[in-house]
């Protein structure tokens, strides 16, 4: 996602990335992943930085 800062990523395109073609997916493992990297990252500052793009996917940037 810090790579790709400002840009929306789907949860098809995350699982792609994060693991081998055998993987079926179909579940809410990038949901779950999603939510602990947001209590590490976002957890007690104001301003957030993970956001979700309803139906598209997940997107990291910094609201002003």
């Amino acid at each position: 996602m810090v790579q790709n800062e400002g840009i929306v990523l789907s949860r098809d395109r995350l699982e792609q990335h994060l693991w081998n073609f055998d993987y079926a997916g179909g579940s809410n493992v990038i949901d779950v992943y999603i939510r602990y990297l947001r209590k590490k990252i976002d957890e007690g500052h104001e301003q957030k930085l993970i956001h979700t793009v309803r139906g598209a996917g997940y997107v990291l940037r910094a609201e002003q």
